[in-house]
């Protein structure tokens, strides 16, 4: 990956979408170009991302708008929920999910670059401003990306870091098209990057969200029942009081009370990582809750994923050694053709049927010359 692309001019002088008929306008005259699209947002001390700046770039044109500007515009909603206008992101995974919170809808159409450079050859979780210093020979001040986004004025460094962040997205995309379509990839980005938007909102679901706690695997089944139980209603504690998820209560304490199982306040108040403050002010709803989970006795559906047993690790390594064949005779990411999850996914069911989430799409085509040596292998069940 060492092409050099033409150098990108710098903006001299921001522009702003003051109002929303500005921005209205705006994106009327550009509804024939994909859009380039950041946020700026604020999460130290809350559950959900306070939108702080959003960043707009279409054709040549760059412009920034004011949260309150964008959350009242009808087009730029529809615009957003709209799958036949491509929108340009980078790393999407935080924008998404302040664009679900703040807009209460789903966007459509995204297409992540970062994902998009992978698949064209520029390595893994490639970083933006690396990316840009790589391609367009610019290196970008970072400087800002900590600085307080809530704030007004906004300096002339976080201006400037703000449209260096959609600045370089269209020429990106560009290059990204076109090195997939050379490669006969030229839909994966967008497949790829609906398959990430997917699984995102599946796990941003409270009741899925026990699944993140793969340390709860070793306990048993109806202890995980209670776990996810404890688990949802910290999520719903969490919104409720917009507050991050171990300012209430920490991963490791849900976990060990779904182990310890307290009965009383004072078993409560000695198990490990629950600190007093979490006892004394939600103490009675833990103890409720946890009763009432081991009465209901539910087991949850799907369970949380155990490690893999040793041939099934033995079976792992051998059909990982195909795939990471084929990924590199395609130069594409192993991480991103065969994410561990999904690969061992594959082994715990361990017939050749459960390659069918690997034999679709760009996989497909990327595997094709492996996907018989890998079904062989799978034909024989390791448990």
């Amino acid at each position: 990956m060492n092409q050099a692309l033409p150098p990108v001019p710098p903006v001299q002088t921001p522009q702003w979408l003051e109002t929303v008929a500005d921005l209205d306008a705006w994106l009327e005259v550009h509804q024939q170009h994909p859009l380039a699209l950041d946020t700026e947002f604020e999460r130290v001390s809350t559950f959900y991302p306070i939108p702080g700046l959003v960043q707009l770039g279409a054709g040549d044109s760059l412009r920034l708008a004011e949260p309150a500007v964008v959350e009242q515009s009808t087009r730029f909603r529809e615009l957003l929920a709209d799958p036949g206008r491509p929108k340009l992101l980078y790393a999407m995974g935080e924008d998404l999910e302040l664009f679900r919170h703040w807009l209460s809808l789903e966007p459509r159409g995204l297409l992540d670059l970062q994902l998009g450079a992978a698949l064209a050859g520029a390595g893994f979780s490639l970083g933006y401003a690396r990316l840009v210093e790589t391609l367009f020979g610019e290196t970008l001040d970072k400087s800002a990306t900590r600085s307080d986004w809530l704030a007004r004025p906004l300096s002339a460094d976080q201006l400037r870091y703000a449209l260096d962040d959609v600045r370089f997205l269209l020429p990106l995309y560009e290059w990204v098209a076109g090195r997939l379509d050379a490669r006969g990839l030229s839909g994966a980005m967008a497949e790829e990057s609906n398959r990430f938007a997917e699984d995102l909102l599946a796990l941003s679901d409270p009741a899925n969200w026990y699944l993140k706690l793969r340390g709860g695997w070793h306990l048993a089944p109806a202890s995980q029942g209670i776990l996810k139980a404890l688990v949802a209603w910290r999520e719903e504690e969490c919104r409720r009081r917009d507050r991050p998820r171990n300012r209430v209560l920490s991963d490791a304490a849900l976990i060990n009370l779904a182990d310890r199982l307290p009965e009383s306040a004072g078993a409560l108040a000695a198990v490990e990582d629950v600190p007093p403050v979490v006892v004394r002010r939600y103490g009675d709803q833990l103890l409720t809750l946890i009763q009432a989970s081991r009465a209901a006795g539910n087991v949850p559906d799907p369970l949380i994923d155990r490690p893999l047993t040793r041939p099934q690790q033995d079976q792992y390594r051998k059909v990982k050694k195909h795939m990471a064949r084929a990924a590199e005779q395609a130069d594409v990411p192993i991480e991103l053709l065969a994410p561990r999850k999904r690969l061992e996914a594959i082994l715990r069911v361990g017939t050749p049927g459960a390659m069918d989430d690997f034999a679709t799409g760009w996989r497909r085509q990327v595997l094709a010359p492996v996907l018989d040596d890998i079904k062989v292998l799978l034909e024989t069940r390791n448990d």
